[in-house]
């Protein structure tokens, strides 16, 4: 047996990075080297219960709840090596299965929210794993190999792939007891599911090699079938059936097109939300302003434009004007649709640019969406500051820079100078 080898990824160029890597990536700007500050050590990471500011509550931190490692084979071939065949050869090995990275709806890793999971991901399991957006190879794969013994051989490429689920850390007001309250990291609403893998590896391996347990290797050995007629009859040299390499690809192929399935039919409804008759409103009607500024939300007159930010005047025409409708609460977080009075619409992120990083506010007709329901967290009573999340995308509002005319994008880790902190002020 030869020892296995890593491979590259998409033309060998891409490297795993280390959480810390992620973290530091996340967080660094550019300098020249000569002008370059020493390097900061990363902030420690925000825990349930640590202390928070106003600053923070339009921001959240991811946290990992779960991790399942295991090992895949992407790339596989049984070769029978004849005493006539040893040496180097080249085999074509056939996909088993494609493996993307993903976070929750993203599967473009666009926003820092994403990288900050997966660099945690890579810690929880103690793996350098992706953490940008990549993808295995859908077609054949050659594998040179030097062959010294004759015998049955798995030609394989393979990772270690990691799934599991996250939830997100928000900064709200937590009640202490004896009317005291105090702003703390808090366990959100919002969770998903994440997969990504290790850096690839390819090699061959025989049904008597001994091989670690949960391997890579040991994968490819089980798919070699040893126990197979196949893998016991005498064969010329060349390429030889594995009946469980057959079905693992049928499996890993049914496994992809049913979540193909699931995240269409989901894209579907999102962008077709179901009519609603009424909308059950507070009485209350607000503005949510830029704390201590005069600019503050203001729905679009056109249906191709976005909220933005505006003064107030005598042309508002109550695009500034909003009420939380629908309202639920669950651990002091308040969940609401926003109607706008001036246009009548509910705020929304569009449907088809929802998985997109800084795709803008707008707002449409109200339906049952959940791109029109949002999380609002609150400071502590007296002070009005709130932050804001879309409960579909798990996004955080803002602004990209406070000017008139600005728009109100979602943002994955919220913006971290504490721009989208808002005021919700009652008319």
């Amino acid at each position: 047996m030869r020892h296995t080898r890593p491979t590259g990824l998409l033309g060998r160029g891409l490297v795993a990075l280390t959480a810390a890597a992620a973290s530091a990536i996340a967080t660094m700007s550019l300098a020249s080297p000569a002008t370059a500050a020493p390097a900061k050590p990363a902030a420690a990471p925000a825990k349930p219960g640590d202390t928070c500011t106003p600053a923070d509550l339009g921001t959240r931190h991811p946290y990992i709840k779960s991790a399942e490692v295991t090992p895949t084979i992407t790339h596989f071939k049984g070769w029978y090596v004849t005493d006539g065949s040893t040496g180097s050869q080249t085999v074509d090995t056939s996909t088993q299965e494609t493996i993307s990275v993903s976070v929750g709806l993203n599967g473009n890793i666009q926003g820092s929210f994403q990288v900050e999971a997966l660099g945690m991901v890579g810690g929880t399991v103690g793996l350098n794993v992706q953490v940008n957006y990549t993808h295995t190879s859908s077609t054949s794969k050659s594998i040179s190999w030097n062959f010294q013994n004759p015998g049955y051989y798995g030609l394989y490429e393979g990772t270690k792939k990691v799934t599991g689920t996250y939830g997100s850390l928000n900064c709200n007001r937590t009640d202490l007891g004896g009317g005291t309250y105090a702003l703390k990291w808090v366990e959100g609403p919002d969770t998903g599911s994440y997969t990504t893998y290790t850096a690839l590896e390819e090699g061959a391996v025989r049904c008597e090699d001994k091989v670690p347990a949960n391997s890579i290797m040991a994968k490819a050995q089980v798919l070699l079938d040893c126990g197979s007629p196949a893998a016991t009859a005498k064969h010329p040299a060349g390429p030889v059936p594995s009946a469980k390499a057959d079905q693992a690809k049928h499996d890993a192929d049914n496994a992809a097109t049913a979540a193909k399935a699931a995240q269409s039919m989901k894209a579907t409804q999102a962008a077709r939300p179901a009519p609603r008759a009424a909308l059950n409103c507070q009485p209350g009607v607000y503005k949510i302003d830029v704390p201590g500024k005069p600019l503050n939300w203001s729905a679009p007159l056109r249906a191709n434009d976005g909220t933005r930010l505006r003064e107030s005047n005598w042309t508002s025409a109550h695009l500034d004007n909003w009420r939380l409708c629908n309202v639920t609460e669950r651990n002091g977080v308040i969940e609401a649709s926003l109607w706008n009075w001036g246009n009548g619409g509910c705020a929304t992120i569009p449907a088809n640019i929802a998985n997109q990083e800084q795709a803008y506010l707008t707002t449409t007709t109200c339906g049952e969406d959940d791109l029109q329901r949002f999380y609002i967290y609150r400071d502590v009573p007296g002070s009005t500051k709130i932050g804001l999340q879309n409960k579909y995308t798990g996004s955080m509002m803002g602004h990209n820079r406070y000017a008139d005319g600005e728009l109100i994008r979602q943002y994955s880790s919220g913006r971290q100078d504490g721009t989208g902190t808002y005021t919700l002020t009652g008319v």
